[in-house]
């Protein structure tokens, strides 16, 4: 439930963003005429994404057993794609992003109406369409139960809350920490996701040790109680995983975290100056 609403919270976050950046220009330049489109490109973007979380979930019931573990084993890895592109894009963009949206709408508002829905549309559809994929390969892992559906419509309902909030300038929120710690929790997520494809990769047959196990402490992480229930749905965190899925996991989870907490150019020039 943790893992889902993280990434609620974390891409329905950048999605408010997106649009309280576009209705606050369009308010501010007095172009309050063009707010309906805004809002029928972002309304057809998630539109979009329901639909493509329905897809995938409806296509993977249709498969057989290893079908649809090879089927689960790609939407999982690129997700993981996805959300590293994401996190590090992010890390670089965070600042520059509502001035460069502010140009984009610009130009929309000079090209008529349709420019701006497809504007829009575009923003908000990436962050939609990555939430669909994210959330479909996170939950694989977990119990089958309501709490991954819960947690990210929490995360979404506190997104937008968050961001509408911003937008009156209710809350202050310091978004390059919050990006920063988000980020930081997703590389994990992320981790077990990861392990968790390559899983499904050993039981559909493309990659072998599926029963050569790395450790084995299911005598203090049993899979069965709260705890175990809870690393396993938050962070894919199993008490007997194949050796191939560990060096998976620590594979992806150690560059990822040192290229992410390492300083960027921009944060070393100044002190390089002085």
């Amino acid at each position: 439930m943790f893992a889902s609403y993280l990434i609620g919270l974390r891409e329905g976050l950048e999605a408010t963003l997106v649009v309280s950046v576009l209705v606050a220009f369009l308010v501010k330049s007095d172009r309050r005429d063009k707010l309906p489109h805004v809002w029928v490109g972002v309304l057809t973007a998630v539109a979009l994404s329901v639909g493509f979380g329905a897809v995938l979930t409806f296509t993977a019931a249709q498969l057989g057993f290893q079908q649809r573990e090879l089927f689960e084993a790609i939407t999982s890895l690129l997700a993981v794609v996805f959300v590293t592109w994401m996190i590090f894009w992010m890390r670089r963009a965070a600042r520059a992003l509502s001035g460069e949206l502010r140009g984009k709408l610009s130009e929309a508002l000079a090209l008529g109406s349709l420019a701006v829905v497809i504007m829009a549309f575009l923003a908000v559809a990436r962050e939609g369409l990555e939430t669909a994929l994210l959330f479909f390969a996170s939950v694989q892992g977990a119990t089958a139960s309501s709490q991954p559906l819960i947690g990210i419509a929490l995360g979404l309902l506190t997104a937008v809350a968050l961001g509408y909030g911003l937008y009156k300038s209710a809350v202050r929120v310091n978004l390059t920490r919050f990006f920063t710690w988000t980020g930081l929790l997703l590389i994990l997520v992320a981790g077990g996701i990861f392990k968790y494809g390559v899983h499904d990769l050993q039981e559909a047959g493309v990659l072998p040790g599926l029963n050569t196990y790395a450790f084995d402490i299911s005598a203090v992480l049993p899979a069965d109680s709260w705890y175990g229930a809870l690393l396993s749905g938050m962070l894919n965190i199993t008490p007997q995983p194949s050796v191939l899925e560990t060096i998976a996991w620590a594979a992806y989870v150690i560059p990822s975290l040192y290229f992410f907490l390492r300083p960027s150019r921009t944060q070393l020039a100044p002190a390089h100056a002085a």
